[in-house]
């Protein structure tokens, strides 16, 4: 059962998993071992899956995004075992969806500039068959947050 104490650690994890367990004790006002129990709980049932350090994309001179729409004629097990394939082995494809509607998949793309990106089509092409394929360059990121609401649980 989460409560509010835990859903406010989660949320202080996800804005700084780095903090200081006494730290996080005092802002949601527990020991400081009924808090690293708690963190330890919520990791052992799932809630917190992993921690990441989030990379500064200009320092990692990736400053590109491009969101790329693929419609295929396709829909085998086959196929999609290929794409997946694809996807997996291009790191700098970092998020991939399956959607309802009249487009297929969508990527998210992180490049260093947009001649990189014609490479990365070009190897993705090369190993899948597509019916269309049309990218979108993003000009200004404005929200990324990398978060999840906590209020739901």
């Amino acid at each position: 059962m989460i409560d509010e104490r835990d859903r406010k650690l989660l949320a202080l994890l996800q804005e700084d998993a780095e903090l200081p367990v006494n730290d996080l004790a005092d802002r949601v006002s527990l020991s400081v071992s009924a808090c690293w129990r708690r963190i330890r709980r919520l990791t052992d049932e799932g809630y917190i899956s992993r921690r990441v350090a989030v990379l500064d994309r200009r320092k990692m001179q990736v400053p590109t995004t491009i969101y790329v729409q693929i419609r295929t004629s396709d829909h085998s097990a086959n196929w999609l075992e290929s794409f997946r394939s694809a996807v997996a082995d291009i790191p700098e494809i970092v998020e991939a969806y399956r959607l309802a509607g009249n487009i297929d998949y969508l990527l998210k793309v992180i490049i260093p500039d947009i001649e990189q990106w014609d490479i990365i089509y070009k190897r993705l092409v090369g190993r899948v068959n597509f019916f269309d394929v049309s990218s979108y360059i993003s000009m200004e990121e404005l929200k990324a947050t990398g978060k999840i609401p906590v209020n739901y649980v």
